[in-house]
């Protein structure tokens, strides 16, 4: 949040996130809001997330204000862009008055704006101005403390504080100390006092004693205090209603995050134990509303559900900076049946690929595999060698599909995704058709065991890193997994031959991101993730499990 003072007009600017994955607050956001500045690249135009974000935003009726930044880019094309930005509103159903929109152009690096992109003022006044000359100031009915009304949009975490609740005072005003209740239709009322009152202040906030309705304020002192919530005057026998809930955002894919317990486990991480990351988790549940944490059959493994593979690899991210060693299972697509059908649905994802139009074939081939449907293709408008394709594909799809892509297209592949819809399952798919290399045995990786192993196919690892029995160490070239013997050494003997300073050279290890181990893991395969590696190996309870079926 960000609040800014102009010409004696108050300005409270909320930036929402990007991607799909974090679509409920978004949605959450756009409750506080009055107006909407869109902001879009003056090269690339409206993206995949824009139209998600636009949507919501004009079916609330939310008058937009269009902000083309970069526009200092050499290639930058403004007029293509503001046309594109057109062409969505249209598409999306836009009223006269939204589609009608006005246009500053910017460039936030360099700090200019102005409404003809030959023309900008070395400020942002031009910007500011539009904003007040063109988005409605907020609609107060009365500003009575009785008539408070007050819809919590979003939950932070104060480690003195507590639970502190963000929300915009509809009506009335709320002081600092005062006795408040939080009301729902479909809960109890729960009463408590305001033990400290915020309003945003520039980049931060700063504490006031009161705030009158438009506001938006961040308050604490109601531990139990829940999205959807509206705070009311508990002072009095005048009570508000509740305003309508917000509903947060059920979640589409899980994952297990549990103990290290691989044979290098706790050399490296500060918190190691299951009592620490459960207490982590269920901490994380404090400010990440559109989580679940669950406990499992086995005390040290706990499934963590989320909006989408991103919303919870940013989980792990954050834990392994904090020093968490963590084994993290494979993501698997949330099903739920449709209470009027009674079929099993599966979350569908709208997938938006730039690619050279060399490549094309490769990508639909790809998609079709994974029971895409083709939605539109075409070539892009601006540069004439570039295919745009777009396809619906399951959310399962979706996994492990962004690393054979951008394989198969050479690294030139641009994919964007967004959540679209429940629908009903599709068929069965192939996940992966390769299998893995895997170490034959404990011990330190040797240049020459990975003279033998590169031929068999493309490796993670390097000589002197360490390894173990079932470590993932390679993708096997072929379909179906290979032991392989990395720690191999070379046998020393006194005998000489004419061939013995010929060496083969080492090919380079592909570096594997986060992301991308997640995403190449298998329904067999785990995750072990440490402060500064990250290592795959075959689950050794599922290979008991194989074991006992033979």
């Amino acid at each position: 949040n960000l609040a800014v003072m102009r010409d004696g007009v108050k300005i409270n600017i909320m930036d929402t996130p990007g991607h799909a994955d974090f679509g409920g607050e978004v949605e959450r956001v756009l409750n506080m809001c009055d107006g909407v500045l869109l902001v879009v690249d003056s090269v690339e135009g409206p993206k995949p997330q824009t139209r998600f974000v636009l949507d919501k935003a004009l079916k609330r009726g939310m008058k937009v204000l269009v902000v083309v930044n970069k526009i200092d880019r050499p290639a930058a094309r403004p007029d293509y862009v503001v046309d594109k930005v057109f062409d969505l509103m249209m598409e999306l159903g836009a009223s006269d008055e939204q589609i009608d929109f006005t246009t500053v152009f910017a460039s936030g690096l360099q700090g200019t704006s102005g409404l003809d992109p030959d023309n900008l003022e070395e400020d942002m006044k031009p910007l500011f101005d539009a904003v007040k000359e063109h988005i409605d100031a907020p609609k107060v009915e009365s500003t009575a403390s009785e008539n408070l009304q007050c819809l919590v949009s979003n939950i932070d975490y104060d480690q003195f504080k507590g639970k502190m609740g963000i929300a915009r005072v509809t009506n009335g005003s709320v002081k600092n100390g005062q006795a408040v209740a939080l009301a729902h239709p479909d809960k109890p009322k729960k009463t408590g006092r305001l033990t400290s009152l915020y309003v945003f202040d520039n980049l931060g906030k700063k504490e006031v004693e009161e705030a009158s309705a438009g506001e938006i304020i961040m308050f604490s002192g109601l531990d139990d205090v829940e999205i959807g919530d509206t705070l009311v005057t508990n002072v009095g026998d005048v009570v508000a209603d509740p305003l309508p809930p917000i509903a947060v955002e059920q979640p589409t894919v899980r994952m297990t995050i549990g103990v290290n317990k691989s044979p290098l486990a706790g050399r490296e991480g500060k918190f190691l134990t299951s009592r620490m990351i459960r207490d982590r988790l269920f901490k994380e549940l404090d400010r990440n509303v559109a989580l679940q944490v669950e406990e499992t059959d086995s005390a040290d493994k706990y499934a963590v559900s989320g909006r989408g593979q991103l919303h919870l690899t940013v989980l792990i991210e954050t834990m392994r900076r904090e020093g968490f060693e963590l084994e993290v299972g494979p993501p698997v697509v949330i099903y739920k049946i449709n209470e009027e059908t009674g079929k099993e649905e599966e979350p569908y994802e709208m997938v938006e690929v730039r690619v050279p139009e060399e490549y094309s074939g490769s990508v639909i081939d790809l998609f079709n595999t994974r029971n895409g449907e083709l939605q539109d293709m075409g070539i892009d408008d601006g540069d004439g060698s570039m295919s745009v394709v777009k396809y619906l594909i399951p959310t399962r799809g979706m996994l492990g599909l962004r690393s054979e892509m951008l394989t198969a297209t050479r690294g030139t592949a641009i994919i964007d995704s967004v959540f679209d819809s429940y629908r009903e399952k599709a068929a069965d798919m192939q996940s992966r058709d390769k299998g893995s290399l895997l170490a034959f045995e404990d011990g330190t990786i040797t240049s020459f065991g990975l003279e033998n192993a590169q031929d068999r196919g493309k490796l993670f690892v390097k000589p002197g890193d360490e390894t173990y029995k079932n470590m993932i160490v390679g993708i096997h070239q072929r379909p179906g997994d290979l032991a392989v013997n990395v720690c191999k050494t070379k046998q020393l003997t006194n005998m000489r031959s004419a061939t013995k300073g010929i060496t083969v050279g080492i090919t380079a290890p592909i570096e594997m991101s986060l992301d991308a181990s997640v995403e190449y893991l298998a329904a067999d395969e785990i995750l072990e993730v440490t402060p500064s590696v990250f290592r795959m190996a075959k689950n050794p309870d599922m290979a008991q499990k194989r074991k006992g079926k033979k």
